[in-house]
């Protein structure tokens, strides 16, 4: 795909199974790559999933799906069957089909004009009413979900139970041939043997041919060749030794039969398999937990009724039903009741959030008390929860540079396993004791079945997986494995002031009266004063004097003074309200409040005095005040060994007076937005920086940062640039992002440190080398069952060797799932 392709690409994530290594996924890569229309792809092996850009006028799903089936994997897929309502003949079936096909994401569409209904095959993330839509827009009626053939979860089940099954089946006849072999002998019993054997290699095993033959087509190797190659070995050997045993007696040879070591590696395989393939689904189990928080359905009211709909058939403007304890199905506005919503799920926040008619609801957090209603605004792919699903879900799908690494180590692994398992042949049949053949080929086999790219493919990506989903558990979205890798660097984070470290909007702090009033009074007399103003300062003022119950009389005479202040007349007084410049103009005295006036000014307050009759009686002083946590948040920074600095346009002092009492170690202040990336990057000469903001004037400097942290509170600007987003806008939040990236780091290195060490020891083990400490003095009793009598590895438990290294990397992953992050406020 060239340039103008791209512009015109279609996004698409397709689950793939019956991978086994990350070669399987370069080898779809490479698949996919070469097709004729297919821009972009990343495959990635331990969330089983084909990320692609496509240009849909060269190229289509289906054909993309029959690729990587023609490479030997399977693509899930789901299938589903719905009623189709206007269709009146055979082109209304042609038009109904092909506005189903060009809905981004589905595969296949078939359409019965005798059954009215359509079967349509897609991927995971196409909603049900985008393929509703389609449809009005063609003229016809597509109705709700009549039955569901086959979702992406029961295919990759199927695909969990299909290896399962197989080794079951591989697991009883090989344990049957090595009973056999070890039995009294009869006529024939080579051919069972090798009867039983041939069921186990054929069937149980034609997986791993497949994966090989679709490898080979690419012009590569992965773990499919190096089973099928060495299983074939051991099988291919003991085959002539049934068919032609002469051909070894002409050399001096006593044939032996390893039917019993093809069939038992087979089965040990497919249950290191079926067992990865069980941890790795509870990597994404925060994906699991994210998509069932949705609830199935929705009280919705339509022609003055209440009924229950799906909630795929919720449209944007509908009037909904929420009772307690039910899941709010959309996201939405109250516009009638009250009551307090659990959205600890979305948010990770505890504390229920009060909600009034103009507030905001989140689809899928939990209403505790009152009953309300309010207008669905997102619907479908648009919730939040589905953006977060999405967002996770591509950042589970992305790679670490970490990661590119290992799969480079990985892609030369294969042959140079290979190569050594040939050399350690040869070098065992020319140079080794007799029977030399025997030792060749079971070194041979060893070699190739102990070799593990699978756990150096699977330390990476498993280990962000859980690290994303755990980040999304406590609302934190990470939206890619490249900033959760270097989140754990960090050593300098600059905070934006307003918005982030503070409210964003002005509150009281501080009520000063003369000895002859009361700060009560002072309070109700300015709010009354100020009922009628729009002003954010007025309204702080009002705020405040309701939330202590004080009774707000009604002002008239009423004038706004433009930047000073406001006069009125209250209960027959006259009140002026306003700042120094006002008092000074109109000459009052300050009555001895002149010390503590200039020592709000020094912490950058916004100070109001109140005047009464000309005489002023009291101060209001107003800031924008800290988030809860804000102190707490960077305290935990300092312990971490991490720098503070604030980044704000607004004036020094004021920025200064927050940054003590928040503890931040510098300030650069009055900074324009166009600036900010540039005090970013002078700072990004000597120091990894994470920029903390949520304004569209913080988005340059989120992008030039080396991670950008992004407030969920603020604008889409400012999420769309983060590459962090804290969903809560508590700031705890980046103490947490930085402790989890520090953790799955360190996971990481544990699994390739084990990769790596499992392979470099066992290698030559399996090649041999110990019969040169053990050859000619003997094996010790106590490992001579591993060992044989000459130090030469069985190959079938190199086998379970092999099986068990992948189970650990991925175990070692699940641990995160423990991580749980700092408490603050208790």
């Amino acid at each position: 795909m060239d340039e103008s392709d791209f512009r015109k690409a279609e996004r698409a994530r397709i689950r793939i199974t019956g991978m086994t290594c990350t070669t399987c996924a370069a080898t779809i890569e490479k698949g996919l790559a070469e097709t004729h229309g297919v821009g972009r792809a990343n495959v990635n092996f331990a969330s089983e999933e084909a990320s692609l850009e496509y240009d849909p006028t060269k190229v289509d799903l289906a054909k993309i799906r029959d690729t990587i089936s023609g490479l030997g994997y399977g693509v899930a897929t789901k299938k589903s069957i719905f009623p189709v309502g206007g269709m009146t003949c055979a082109s209304c079936v042609a038009r109904v089909e092909k506005a189903l096909s060009g809905v981004s994401g589905v595969i296949s569409a078939n359409v019965n004009l005798a059954s009215e209904k359509a079967t349509v095959e897609y991927t995971g993330e196409v909603g049900i009413a985008d393929l509703r839509q389609a449809v009005k827009e063609a003229g016809y009626e597509l109705g709700s979900e009549a039955e569901t053939l086959e979702d992406v979860s029961t295919a990759v089940q199927r695909e969990i139970r299909a290896v399962r099954n197989r080794f079951i089946f591989a697991a009883v006849l090989a344990l049957s041939i090595m009973a056999l072999g070890f039995g009294p002998s009869f006529v024939g019993k080579a051919y069972l043997l090798w009867g039983l054997a041939t069921l186990v290699q054929f069937w149980a095993g034609w997986r791993f041919y497949r994966g090989a033959w679709g490898a080979l087509r690419h012009r590569t190797a992965d773990m499919n060749t190096l089973v099928a190659v060495g299983t074939s070995a051991a099988y291919l050997y003991s085959m002539v030794a049934v068919l032609f045993p002469d051909l070894f007696a002409t050399v001096g040879m006593k044939p032996g039969l390893y039917f019993d070591t093809s069939a038992m590696i087979i089965a040990l395989i497919l249950l290191g398999r079926f067992l990865e393939s069980r941890a790795r689904g509870q990597t994404s189990e925060a994906i699991k937990k994210l998509i069932g928080l949705n609830p199935k359905t929705a009280l919705v009211i339509r022609d003055g009724e209440e009924r229950e709909i799906l909630v795929e058939d919720v449209q944007v403007g509908d009037l909904i039903v929420v009772h307690p304890g039910e899941r709010v199905p959309v996201d939405g506005v109250v516009r009638q009741g009250y009551s307090s919503v659990d959205e600890s799920m979305i948010t990770g926040e505890s504390i229920p959030v009060e909600k009034k008619v103009g507030d905001e609801v989140t689809g899928a957090s939990i209403n505790k008390t009152g009953s309300f209603e309010f207008e669905a605004t997102r619907v479908g792919k648009d919730t939040t929860l589905a953006q977060i699903v999405r967002l996770v879900e591509e950042a589970q799908g992305s790679k670490a540079p970490i990661q590119r690494l290992a799969d480079i180590i990985a892609s030369y692994f294969v042959p140079v396993v290979i190569g050594i398992a040939i050399i350690a042949f040869t070098i065992w049949y020319f140079a080794g004791p007799a029977p030399a053949l025997t030792f060749a080929i079971l070194n041979f086999v060893a070699v190739l079945i102990i070799a593990c790219p699978c756990a150096l493919g699977l330390a990476t990506p498993t280990a962000i997986m859980v690290g994303t989903g755990k980040g999304a558990e406590h609302g934190i979205l990470i939206r890619s494995g490249e900033a959760l890798e270097r989140a754990h660097q960090i050593n300098t984070v600059l905070l934006d002031k307003t918005g982030t470290l503070t409210r964003g909007e002005p509150a009281v702090t501080d009520i000063i009266a003369v000895p002859s009033s009361s700060q009560g009074e002072v309070l109700r007399l300015a709010a009354s004063a100020e009922r009628v103003s729009e002003h954010p300062l007025a309204e702080a003022i009002v705020k405040a004097a309701l939330q202590k119950k004080l009774e707000v009389s009604p002002a008239s005479d009423f004038r706004a003074i433009p930047g000073h202040g406001v006069e009125a007349l209250v209960e027959g007084k006259k009140l002026v309200l306003g700042n120094l410049k006002l008092m000074k103009e109109r000459g009052f005295s300050l009555n001895g409040l002149e010390e503590k006036t200039n020592q709000l000014f020094e912490e950058g307050k916004t100070v109001m005095f109140l005047s009464l009759d000309s005489q002023v009686v009291g101060i209001i002083a107003l800031a924008d005040t800290l988030k809860p946590n804000a102190k707490e948040a960077v305290q935990a920074l300092h312990k971490m060994g991490i720098e503070t600095v604030m980044l704000t346009g607004d004036n020094r002092r004021t920025a200064e007076a927050i940054a003590r009492e928040v503890g931040i170690d510098s300030v650069l202040a009055e900074v324009l937005p166009e600036h900010k990336a540039e005090e970013v990057r002078k700072l990004q000469e000597r120091k990894v920086v994470a920029m903390v903001g949520d304004g569209i004037n913080d988005a340059p400097a989120l992008a030039q940062a080396d991670v950008g942290i992004a407030i969920g509170t603020g604008t889409d600007v400012a999420m769309e640039t983060g590459e962090v987003t804290l969903i809560s806008g508590d700031l705890t939040g980046i103490v947490t992002a930085i402790s989890l990236s520090k953790r799955t780091m360190r996971t990481i290195k544990q699994n390739l440190f084990w990769a790596f060490a499992y392979n470099t020891a066992l290698i030559p083990v399996a090649a041999g080398v110990l019969y040169l400490v053990f050859g000619h003095t003997g094996v010790p009793p106590g490992l001579r069952f591993v060992l044989g009598d000459y130090g030469f590895l069985n190959p079938i438990l190199a086998a379970a060797a092999m099986a068990a290294s992948s189970i650990t990397v991925v175990s070692n992953s699940l641990r995160l799932r423990r991580f749980k992050p700092a408490r603050f406020g208790d």
